[in-house]
């Protein structure tokens, strides 16, 4: 399988939208095509 990339902004978008709490974590790595491991480390990153 390719391994994706994502640019610093839309690593930033995905973690926002998730502090938000618009959606669950689960929803948005869905809608994102994303892991949840890789959600939190972007988060842990992030923070």
């Amino acid at each position: 399988m390719k391994q994706r990339r994502w640019t610093v902004k839309e690593k930033m978008a995905i973690v926002l939208e998730g502090i938000k709490g618009s959606s669950s974590v689960v929803e948005l790595c869905r809608e994102h095509r994303i892991s949840q491991a890789l959600y939190y480390r972007l988060r842990d990153k992030f923070l």
